[in-house]
């Protein structure tokens, strides 16, 4: 997981775009590495798009599986429009405008691969978007009775 977030903050600051990844640990999840770059890749987008950069973070996840946060500094959403926000063709305004799609594909995406995102405005200013990861099944070799 880490490598996978490491080539895709690589390819951002390659282009210029003010994008961080914080140190963490190296983890293994359950996901297709494609889908996992696209919602990684739109949440990155959002918050570079409304909120100036993005710092992405990894940790692991109490009870198993793992965290990548995407922080931005811009102005978060509004509380009465966080439940809508990860809804299609739903416009939070600001700058850079959008069509309303990027979070709801994000969102969409990670559903499919059994895992969860959220979104929360932090304390002292910008956006959190959280993806919860599930980890890898464990798979028991299957014993020999004969």
């Amino acid at each position: 997981l880490r490598a996978l977030l490491e080539a895709l903050a690589d390819d951002l600051a390659a282009a210029g775009q003010p994008v961080t990844l914080l140190p963490g640990a190296e983890l293994r999840v359950a996901a297709r590495p494609a889908a996992l770059r696209r919602i990684v890749g739109n949440l990155a987008g959002n918050a570079l798009r409304h909120g100036g950069g993005a710092r992405l973070s990894l940790e692991a996840a109490p009870g198993g599986g793992a965290l990548v946060h995407v922080d931005d500094d811009g102005p978060g959403i509004p509380p009465d429009r966080l439940p809508h926000a990860l809804r299609p063709w739903v416009q939070l305004g600001g700058a850079g405008g959008g069509h309303g799609l990027g979070l709801a594909i994000a969102h969409d995406l990670a559903e499919r691969d059994g895992a969860r995102l959220s979104l929360a405005n932090r304390d002292g200013g910008g956006l959190r978007a959280t993806l919860w990861l599930p980890p890898v099944p464990i798979v028991s070799a299957p014993t020999n009775s004969g």
